[in-house]
This record gives C-alpha cells, sequence and structure tokens, in this order.
C-alpha cells in the first residue's frame, strides 16, 4: 500500500517541474554510484583472481615453518605421521637461504630452495618452466632452476645447443662465523643451469631452485635438519582444519601456514584498497541523498493537502511517515535497479570483447580482468538502501508531524 502512494508521487505531475527535475537526478546519481561500486568492486575481483592464480602456482597449500630461528628438526617419526593425516596428498622437504649466484665475472643474489623430488607434486612451478626443464640433479650434480629475471641478470644460458651455463653458489655454512677468516664461514658449489620458470615478476627476479641435499651438504645441515615443509592436500580438504591438525600433532615449535598466510600482506594489502575504494565511491551515494532531501521536502510541501486528507481520513502519522520513506526507497530501488543493470551490460562487454585496455604493456593481460560476485551486488544494494532510508528520514518526519488543514 505505501509502495502505491510513493509510485502515484513519483510518476504524477508536479505544480513545480524541479520537483521531477531534482527526482531524476537523484535516481541518474544513485544509479552512476551504484554501477561504479559494482564495476570498480568486480574489477578488483578480477585482479585478485589473477593474483591468486599466480601466487598459487608457486605457493603450496600448507607451508610448516620454525617458530623461532630459520630451520627445525623433523624426524622420520613425525614425517610418517604428517603423511598419515586425512586430507594430505603430498609432502616435500625444502632447506632453503639466501645464495649468491655467479656467472664467470657476473653476480647476483638469489633466494636459493633446495628441494625434494616431490616437490613437483605441491608446487606449480615445474608447469611455469618454459626453458629447459624442472631438473634439480644430484648432491654430487645439481641443477639450477632459475627465474626469468635471474636469467636476464646473470646471462645465464641453458640451451640444450650450445653449451649449458656452469655457476657457482655460494651459500653460508650453519653456525660457523670467523671473524679472523670470513671465508671460512661460506661455501662455494658448481652447479648447471637446467631451466627457467616464469610466474611472476616478484618470483622471476628472486628465487632459483637446486636439489636439497646439496643445499644442505654446502650449508652444513643435520640429516633431520630443514628449513621448512611444503604440504599439498586434496581438493575437498579444508586447509584450516589441516592446519589445527598440524598444530596440535606438532606443537608449538612449528608454526602451520596456509597458502595465503605465506603471503598476508600482499592479501591484505589487496582487501584494503577495494573497501578504500568502496568507500570512496560511497560518497557519491551521500551526494545523491541530499538530492533525495530536496526532492522528498519539496514533494511534501507539494503534497500538503494530500497529507490533510489522508489524515481526516483516519491515516495516523506512521502512515504518512511510511508512505514517505516508501518514496525515498522507491528513489533508491529504482536507481539501484538501473545502476546493476548497467554495470552487468559494461561488464558482459568487458568478458566478451575487451573493450576497456590495460596501459604500458608490461601485464600478463592486455585488458581490464572482471569477476562478479553475489555478495558485491548484495553490499551495494543494502548500503543504497541504507543510505536512502536516512535520507528519506526527516522529510517524512516532517510530513507525519504537519496538522491537518484542509480549506
Amino acid at each position: 500500500m505505501y509502495l502505491t502512494f510513493a509510485w502515484r508521487y513519483f510518476k504524477a505531475k508536479k505544480s513545480a517541474n524541479a520537483i521531477n527535475i531534482i527526482s531524476w537526478v537523484t535516481v541518474g546519481v544513485i544509479t552512476f554510484a551504484i554501477a561504479c561500486q559494482i564495476l570498480v568492486l568486480s574489477v578488483f575481483n578480477g585482479f585478485e583472481g589473477l593474483v591468486k592464480s599466480l601466487y598459487g602456482s608457486f605457493y603450496a597449500d600448507i607451508k610448516i615453518i620454525p617458530a623461532r630461528g630459520k630451520t627445525f628438526t623433523l624426524t622420520s617419526t613425525q614425517l610418517a605421521l604428517i603423511k598419515q593425516q586425512p586430507g594430505i596428498s603430498a609432502i616435500s622437504l625444502i632447506a632453503e637461504e639466501k645464495a649468491l649466484l655467479q656467472n664467470e665475472d657476473i653476480q647476483t643474489i638469489v633466494y636459493l630452495k633446495g628441494v625434494d623430488n616431490n616437490y613437483t607434486n605441491v608446487s606449480g612451478v615445474a608447469a611455469k618452466t618454459y626453458l629447459g626443464n624442472f631438473n634439480t640433479g644430484t648432491a654430487a650434480e645439481p641443477g639450477l632452476i632459475v627465474g626469468a629475471g635471474i636469467q636476464n641478470a646473470a646471462a645465464i644460458s641453458v640451451d640444450a645447443a650450445f653449451k649449458a651455463s656452469s655457476l657457482t653458489l655460494i651459500l653460508p655454512k650453519k653456525g660457523k662465523v670467523t671473524a679472523n677468516d670470513p671465508m671460512q664461514s661460506l661455501s662455494e658449489g658448481i652447479v648447471k643451469a637446467t631451466g627457467v620458470f616464469t610466474i611472476q615478476q616478484d618470483f622471476d627476479n628472486k628465487y632459483a631452485f637446486t636439489n636439497i641435499d646439496f643445499v644442505k651438504q654446502q650449508m652444513g645441515f643435520s640429516a633431520e635438519e630443514y628449513s621448512a615443509t611444503e604440504i599439498k592436500i586434496n581438493n575437498k580438504s579444508s586447509p584450516v582444519a589441516i592446519q589445527m591438525q598440524l598444530s596440535n600433532l606438532l606443537g608449538s615449535a612449528y608454526t602451520i601456514q596456509s597458502k595465503y598466510q605465506q603471503n598476508a600482506s600482499l592479501y591484505n594489502t589487496m582487501r584494503m584498497e577495494k573497501w578504500i575504494i568502496y568507500a570512496v565511491l560511497t560518497l557519491i551515494l551521500f551526494i545523491a541523498a541530499f538530492n533525495m532531501v530536496s526532492a522528498l521536502t519539496m514533494l511534501v510541501m507539494e503534497k500538503q493537502k494530500d497529507i490533510s486528507v489522508l489524515q481526516s481520513m483516519g491515516a495516523d502519522k506512521s502512515m504518512i511517515l511510511k508512505i514517505f520513506l516508501s518514496e525515498g526507497l522507491l528513489l533508491a530501488g529504482i536507481g539501484t535497479v538501473m545502476g546493476i543493470i548497467l554495470a552487468l551490460i559494461i561488464c558482459f562487454l568487458q568478458v566478451n570483447f575487451k573493450l576497456i585496455k590495460l596501459e604500458g604493456g608490461s601485464f600478463l593481460i592486455d585488458y581490464f580482468p572482471v569477476q562478479l560476485q553475489l555478495t558485491d551486488f548484495i553490499l551495494v544494494a543494502m548500503t543504497a538502501t541504507f543510505i536512502a532510508f536516512l535520507a528519506s528520514w526527516f522529510p517524512a518526519l516532517k510530513a507525519s508531524k504537519q496538522a491537518i488543514e484542509l480549506r
């Protein structure tokens, strides 16, 4: 009933044409704001999905690291218990440290990961190896797989038609620091370049992979000493549940991280940027709210006689209040629906025709990615409804307090 009154007031001809103009301007601003919010949130969703897919190729589902220090001891008994946990499909042992990579006169710093043969089962790095192959070799003849950025920086060759680069890795020895002869605290090992991977610039410029036994030997690790353990879980398993299982199994000396906790700062920054932009765009809705206050205030003045008639027919203050509240919510509803339709049309065109391009040409894709989420639509609609309710309250309250005046 209230919406019936609101709809009739909305479409009825007013004595002052400005009321119609302000009402349609209000609907237009709401439409623009809603469309912008959905489009921006969808683009952020697209970038977040792209980043997660890229980083997901590198990070394992679960990673075990020491709670303190750089290494921990993991016995064969503990490994057997971890493998027995439901939901775990593969385990890889890791020895990692910063190293100096030297190719003749060229030197560069790399973050070296010594991995075992199971590493290809827990990480997607091997699938991203586009030159050579992911062959880490043995402790006696270690192979080295480097990121594309490191390959360029150190002029590394892995072409089978030519001689692959023979490289020197300089690593710190564990617990051996001598002031008189600092070189005694370092070890040198020869490795052969076997592959180049490319995932994302942060990884390509930083990481190199080789044989775990070689790294442990060079650094002086004990037989059951590791830097980390990376785990692959089944698709149906919950990372949170497995984290709890492993925490209970291993105790406080180990930190159990999910895929996203391994790079929490990146994901937190992305979420923060998304909601900051959402908050800024919400200000446009507040601008629309001022227009709505003006439109409803003028409508109340326009319909004073109608209000008096309704009161004389038995309408109480609550009914009058609800009628004009419904008018404000109707304006917001029309604007919200039109904004959602406009956003869906633009997203459809972007997904299918890639109309809006990314400038620069240095990205993995050359267009803005778009990913629609139902929660974004619900959030935006609820925000518009809430702001419309606040904007409608005071004009509606004024209308409900109007005294009966029939002439």
